[in-house]
């Protein structure tokens, strides 16, 4: 049985009704939760003029596919929250690399604060033999090369980042490849601000903007963040809000432009850890091989995405105000980031949001 937080309304369909809604919408400046409160904010499907009647197939796509929450924010507000198999609203689950943007978020607040420069070397502030690369290799990357997937390091070593898997296998910017190290980043922040990485992602980003009971808990060595849907839908607005929460611009616009733009010249589907669609080519986690087309077909070519593993989704439109969350177990066995589930779960949100 579904647990559904928020039921669908289906009050005020008079078209007098339907017509003032819509009109409110249109000129409605974007809403956010309140920091430490429960209360959000929700809005009709109805309201929108999206169609109630593909919502239940949606619904029962989602748990079919090993879904434990779903959440549909427009312009801040919620217009669906549903919870499946056993979860609820209080309950966390991990992001698994879909928080890959969470610390590509902090670093842009760093470099805001005049910790770090993205374009520094990443031995400026860890040392050298951080890597197992020669030295004069492991000079070539920055932290933006961690930003972008580009150090150059070999990929195909696993998730340990101890200086002895971390080695050589191209100049960094030359080969784009999906790999742990970015988590290096984080080591990067702690030495600069001279705090734990907990402690100033907590204070800089999770305080912020309420993401109240999230927390980094270490798995094979290592940090993956753990939260209530909630919390991570309060990220997803600050993503579609480029960075600012109400009035207070916690990262730099600019900054979350570049992130959610196209970092170099490899994989035009990638920005600064986030996956971007409506580019004319891409390259996926585990592969060097470049894929012609978008990423989701179905989806609006504006989004920008964070996946995780076994399917965790942030999706963030800007040109419809949309952000949805996705959280569970794989939707169809053990994935990396991008699946085919993605395409199919676009063509059923299409058809609600038309």
């Amino acid at each position: 049985m579904k647990k559904t937080i928020l039921l669908l309304s289906y009050l005020f369909l008079s078209s007098c009704n339907t017509d003032e809604s819509s009109s409110s919408n249109s000129n409605e400046g974007m809403y956010f939760p309140p920091i430490g409160s429960t209360s959000w904010e929700t809005k009709t499907i109805a309201s929108l003029g999206w169609n109630e009647t593909e919502v239940q197939p949606l619904l029962d796509y989602l748990e079919e596919k090993n879904t434990k929450s779903f959440i549909v924010l427009h312009n801040g507000k919620i217009v669906m929250e549903n919870y499946f198999n056993g979860h609820s609203a209080s309950e966390t689950w991990y992001w698994a690399s879909a928080g890959k943007t969470l610390t590509a978020t902090v670093t842009g607040i760093a470099e805001q604060e005049g910790y770090i420069n993205i374009n520094n070397k990443v031995s400026d502030y860890l040392g050298v033999g951080w890597t197992s690369a020669p030295l004069e290799k492991e000079n070539l990357i920055t932290n933006k090369h961690l930003l972008t997937m580009t150090s150059g390091l070999d990929d195909a070593l696993g998730d340990d980042v101890s200086p002895a898997n971390l080695q050589y296998v191209a100049d960094a910017g030359t080969r784009w490849a999906y790999h742990n190290v970015y988590v290096k980043l984080q080591d990067v922040i702690a030495q600069a601000t001279g705090q734990t990485w907990t402690n100033y992602f907590n204070t800089k980003l999770r305080d912020k903007i309420g993401m109240t009971g999230g927390a980094w808990i270490q798995n094979n060595g290592l940090s993956v963040y753990w939260s209530t849907t909630r919390n991570m839908a309060r990220f997803g607005l600050l993503a579609l809000n480029k960075g600012k929460w109400e009035n207070n611009q916690i990262v730099p616009e600019s900054y979350m432009n570049n992130a959610t733009s196209t970092s170099q010249n490899i994989n035009l589907a990638y920005g600064y850890l986030w996956w971007l669609n409506g580019k004319s080519n891409y390259h996926l986690p585990q592969s060097q091989f470049q894929f012609t087309g978008t990423l989701i077909p179905t989806a609006p070519s504006d989004m920008y995405c964070a996946l995780g593993k076994n399917d965790q989704k942030i999706y963030v439109i800007p040109s419809r105000k949309i952000v949805i969350i996705r959280m569970g177990n794989a939707a169809d066995g053990v994935n990396m980031a991008l699946s085919d589930f993605d395409e199919v779960l676009w063509q059923k949100i299409r058809a609600v949001i038309n």
